[in-house]
């Protein structure tokens, strides 16, 4: 059972539909996030989060490219249907991702650890999410991944959350997960928390 079926069963509503807006800046982890959390009968699974991904190699990971525009991916499980829209980090398309604030129920925000260089750059995209007009007045969870904490250099998510000044976000519920989206580590996690907001 994939993560996302494991969330639809938590909540337990019927033909509930759930946006959830993966956002974040090129070569943070995003698509490999959102392949981890594809349901277990898809394919491009990347890592063991449950026992039947034992079987799957991580070579696999080796083989995504960087996302132009964006990606849909559309889940249906038996009590909810998800659509994640996985949008590019690259600057010339991050104006982009303003015409899907609207519809998103969710936001997940990917950050690279290790790349202590542009967290300048992450943190002003973050802060231009938040005030937009679209999320600024709505209680939309926020869960932020700091991804590749596998990386000998990678920042701890309490220096990612400080750099991040995550701590002036008191409009809307927000978390933070360390994660190593190739291993899926921390994933879990997050989408506990991510289900116990969307749940309220």
């Amino acid at each position: 059972m994939g993560l996302l079926d494991k969330l639809s069963g938590w909540l337990g509503l019927k033909k509930k539909e759930v946006n959830v807006l993966c956002l974040g800046l090129d070569n943070s982890g995003k698509t490999t996030i959102i392949n981890q959390l594809k349901p277990a009968n898809r394919s491009n699974h990347l890592g063991p989060l449950s026992e039947e991904w034992k079987h799957v190699s991580q070579a696999q990971a080796q083989d995504i490219v960087p996302t132009i525009g964006f990606n849909i991916e559309k889940f249906k499980c038996s009590s909810m249907s998800f659509t994640v829209f996985d949008m590019s980090g690259q600057s010339r398309y991050r104006n982009l991702w303003e015409h899907y604030y609207k519809e998103g129920h969710a936001i997940i925000f990917v950050i690279d650890s290790g790349d202590k260089l542009r967290m300048v750059v992450a943190k002003e995209e973050l802060d231009t999410l938040l005030n937009h007009q679209d999320i600024r007045s709505r209680k939309m969870p926020v869960l932020l991944f700091a991804n590749k904490m596998d990386l000998r250099d990678a920042m701890s998510s309490v220096k990612v959350s400080q750099m991040l000044c995550l701590e002036n976000i008191k409009d809307k519920p927000w978390h933070i997960c360390a994660s190593n989206a190739i291993k899926g580590e921390g994933l879990q996690e997050g989408l506990d928390w991510l289900h116990e907001q969307i749940a309220q």
